[in-house]
């Protein structure tokens, strides 16, 4: 797979390096029960940490409607059924492929995508890519109607308020995390997401990392509302090729010596790609009244992780 999979903004390392007279953190999060919580509404264990104050049949019925939606949307919209088969580990993994061409008028469904994996529908894929890009960065409101997005809002809002505004929690805290600024117009900040503008002092990025395939992961992120905080670039699969090599693509991504990296999840293969990388690695915890949970965590506790592994003072993060 690797001799298929072009390194995300190799050709932009330089503008990177250019723009770093401020610190760097690239805060990398994993998803399923870290920014949201679906499968341990699924199974139950949710609930369950709760000792019975929690209804886990309730939350069960809320993972499964999450789960139609994202199924719905996958199908209906982003090619899932054409491509399940084709995970890559970024949407710009075949972007080498891409010849630009106009897919205003394209029809997908008469293109003979499929088998074998030549040149021919590397390239068909690519386009699929690209147009599953657009879709995110136009969000759900461009193919969703007002029904609909009724229908989605009361289910994030039933889900907010049986997690303990877990969902709003985490959202709050990435936008912390790259300082809510989503109008940024740096070339820096148009090329990898929300970074701060140059009178910033420091800069700031989040990048997802999850074990689930790629195209569930970014309906995921147009559902649970991470869009606009997450930019579709930032957005990795390790379904394939496994977190440590994500982390690998990552660090090369952001080559400088101003660059802290911090990772936040609840599973042992993030934790154990961080210790490969020397990164600090932030364990979040399901159980009610922890600090490493949402809500719980707060920028003064990463930032003591922060401080632990890189050793520098860090003003911002002292604040809750």
């Amino acid at each position: 797979m690797g001799e298929n999979v072009c390194i995300p903004y190799k050709e932009t390392k330089g503008v990177v390096k250019n723009t770093m007279d401020r610190r760097l953190d690239v805060y990398k999060w994993d998803m399923d029960e870290t920014l949201i919580l679906l499968k341990s509404l699924l199974n139950g264990t949710y609930a369950e940490t709760f000792n019975g104050s929690k209804d886990v049949q309730k939350g069960v019925e809320i993972g499964k409607m999450w789960e139609k939606h994202i199924l719905d949307l996958c199908d209906n919209y982003f090619f899932y059924e054409q491509i399940e088969n084709y995970n890559k580990p970024f949407l710009d993994a075949l972007i080498q492929y891409d010849d630009g061409r106009d897919l205003s008028g394209y029809d997908f469904e008469q293109d003979g995508f499929g088998p074998p994996h030549d040149d021919g529908n590397k390239r068909k894929l690519a386009y699929r890519h690209r147009d599953i890009a657009q879709k995110y960065e136009k969000g759900l409101h461009n193919f969703f109607d007002q029904e609909t997005m009724k229908v989605w809002d009361e289910l994030y809002d039933i889900t907010d308020k049986y997690t303990d505004r877990w969902l709003s929690s985490a959202r709050a805290f990435l936008e912390q995390c790259s300082s809510g600024n989503k109008d940024a117009t740096s070339s820096v900040a148009s090329t990898y997401g929300n970074i701060d503008t140059p009178d910033s002092k420091d800069q700031h990025v989040n990048i997802l990392v999850t074990s689930g395939s790629l195209i569930p992961s970014l309906v995921k992120c147009l559902l649970f509302r991470l869009d606009s905080v997450i930019t579709h670039g930032n957005v990795y699969s390790s379904w394939d090729v496994g977190k440590l090599q994500c982390f690998q693509w990552i660090k090369e991504r952001f080559s400088s010596s101003n660059v802290r990296f911090c990772v936040i999840g609840d599973g042992w293969e993030e934790c154990e790609a961080a210790q490969t990388m020397t990164w600090p690695f932030v364990k979040i915890d399901l159980q009610p009244g922890s600090s490493h949970r949402f809500p719980g965590l707060t920028s003064r506790t990463v930032g003591c992780y922060f401080s632990v592994v890189y050793g520098i003072p860090d003003a911002e993060n002292d604040k809750d």
